[in-house]
C-alpha cells in the first residue's frame, strides 16, 4: 500500500506541474492517451488506489485539486489494468467545474450522485 501512495504522490506532482504552467491541454492529453494495461486487476484494487490517492493528498504540501486527484487516480488505475475514465463536468449556477473518475459507469473517487450535479463536458 505504501508503494501505491508514493506512486500517487508522484502523479500528483506530475499533474500539478502541468497546471502550474497553465498547460491544461497537456494534462488532458496525458490522461486521454494513457493506455490501459492488459492484465487482470485483482479484487479491491479500485478501492486501494483511490485510498492511496486520498492518502497522498494528505501528505501533499498543498491542496490537490479535483483535476489533479482524478488524473492521478485514472492513470494509476489504467496502469494496473482497470479501464478508468476521468470525467470533467460543469454546473451552471453557481458556476462550478469538477472532475471525477468512473469505472464501468460508476463513480469511484467521489460521491455516487456526482454526475447528477454536473453536465459532462468530457470523458478521457
Amino acid at each position: 500500500m505504501l508503494m501505491l501512495v508514493f506512486k500517487a504522490l508522484f502523479r500528483l506532482v506530475q499533474f500539478d506541474l502541468y497546471l502550474m504552467r497553465g498547460n491544461f491541454s497537456a494534462l488532458h492529453w496525458k490522461v486521454y492517451t494513457y493506455p490501459v494495461r492488459k492484465r487482470k486487476a485483482p479484487p479491491r484494487l479500485v478501492e486501494q488506489i483511490c485510498s492511496a490517492v486520498d492518502q497522498a493528498c494528505i501528505w501533499y504540501p498543498k491542496q490537490a485539486l479535483c483535476l489533479q486527484r482524478s488524473a492521478a487516480a485514472t492513470c494509476l488505475l489504467r496502469r494496473m489494468g482497470v479501464p478508468a475514465q476521468m470525467v470533467i463536468g460543469v454546473q451552471k449556477l453557481p458556476f462550478r467545474a469538477h472532475a471525477w473518475v468512473e469505472v464501468e459507469g460508476n463513480v469511484v473517487n467521489d460521491k455516487a450522485y456526482t454526475p447528477e450535479m454536473y453536465a459532462v463536458l468530457d470523458r478521457c
